[in-house]
């Protein structure tokens, strides 16, 4: 099989080096070429910490056309903020059979990506999936070197619309037999973790974030006890928005124990006990994917869907109120609300039909 991934950054690097150590034949696809021109030139990619090799990949380019042209497996590993852009970038070169995973998806990933293609008048017959969550933990530690500090036990994905499910099942499980089919978008979008974790941990130490630059371990020092009761009110809201659309949603805890086998009696004590999150440094700005990705594209259609089931979430909209202060953008009006998603107006049971069927 031959895959794509799309995005060279932390996150895609280490993907693509994972799977040309795999026996994959893989490109790989960045839109400036500063940040991949030492993999252009090798064509390698070193492998730190949970792994350690160097993989050879056939090709990295900033030219998306050559990056996707024959591929089965186009793996999108690039902010959710992005996740139009992209799309539009793609959809004149997109072939019958392509398989198309966000990695992840963040909230109603799938469904933009799907409206954005549609927008674009695309007639290919592509399948659509979103992951609820990246498989690594990983950094860029040098020009074409990554470090992945933990390879998480499973990631849930799932295709929109949901019959489609076996045929990812049957691309994805020959890839990465880390995913695991879930029943539909629906699943993928409400477990999205990222929203409780990322946006509300960089409000709370932005203070400590400008002044040292980041200096501090994002998940150790960034949650404090305090720190940690403010998220765990935001997963309630997260679980209880999930439970009135009709999915059963996994708590933070619960989902610490899947994905990394850690436990503890409180998230507090559950994220101080993941020792793959050991030495992963807080970002350097507030500027950053923790916001400009987690805010838009997770905060803000929990929001919109809480707003749908009439059940308030007063602690998320604090933080996409404080983090657009911060930056000076309106997320409420910016990000991924029910106008972009194409939902004004509709009633919860035709909301569920489209996250699970598209239609």
């Amino acid at each position: 099989m031959k895959i794509s991934v799309i995005g060279g950054g932390n996150g895609g690097q280490a993907l693509a080096g994972f799977l040309a150590l795999r026996g994959f034949d893989v490109s790989l696809y960045n839109r400036s070429e500063w940040r991949i021109s030492r993999v252009i030139k090798t064509k390698k990619i070193r492998l730190e910490g949970e792994i350690n090799a160097v993989a050879n990949i056939s090709f990295a380019t900033t030219d998306i056309g050559k990056a996707i042209e024959g591929r089965k497996l186009l793996m999108v590993v690039l902010p959710a903020s992005a996740h139009r852009d992209i799309a539009k970038k793609i959809a004149p070169y997109l072939e019958d059979g392509q398989v198309i995973v966000l990695n992840p998806g963040r909230t109603a990933g799938a469904l933009e990506f799907r409206n954005v293609l549609k927008e674009e008048h695309v007639k290919k017959d592509v399948i659509i999936a979103e992951a609820q969550t990246f498989v690594f933990a990983s950094r860029l530690s040098n020009p074409g070197s990554v470090r992945i500090f933990r390879i998480k036990n499973a990631v849930p994905v799932a295709a929109l619309p949901a019959s489609r499910n076996p045929e990812l099942e049957e691309v994805l499980m020959n890839v990465m037999p880390e995913f695991e089919i879930a029943e539909s978008t629906l699943y993928t979008s409400f477990n999205n973790i990222g929203a409780v974790f990322h946006p509300a941990t960089i409000v709370l130490n932005t203070g400590w974030i400008e002044t040292t630059f980041g200096k501090f371990e994002f998940y150790f020092e960034g949650i404090s006890n305090s720190v940690a009761k403010i998220l765990e009110k935001i997963d309630e809201e997260r679980c209880e928005v999930a439970r009135r659309i009709g999915m059963e949603p996994m708590t933070a805890t619960q989902w610490l124990s899947y994905a990394y086998d850690v436990h503890g009696e409180d998230l507090y004590s559950a994220i101080h006990n993941n020792e793959g999150y050991r030495g992963i440094q807080a970002p350097a700005q507030i500027d950053c994917r923790y916001i400009t990705e987690d805010v838009p594209a997770s905060l803000v259609p929990l929001s919109a869907f809480g707003r749908l089931v009439e059940f308030p979430t007063p602690t998320i909209d604090t933080i996409i109120y404080l983090a657009s202060i911060m930056t000076g953008i309106d997320f409420f009006k910016e990000g991924r609300n029910f106008e972009k998603l194409h939902l004004n107006g509709k009633s919860v049971e035709e909301v569920r039909r489209i996250m699970e069927v598209g239609e």
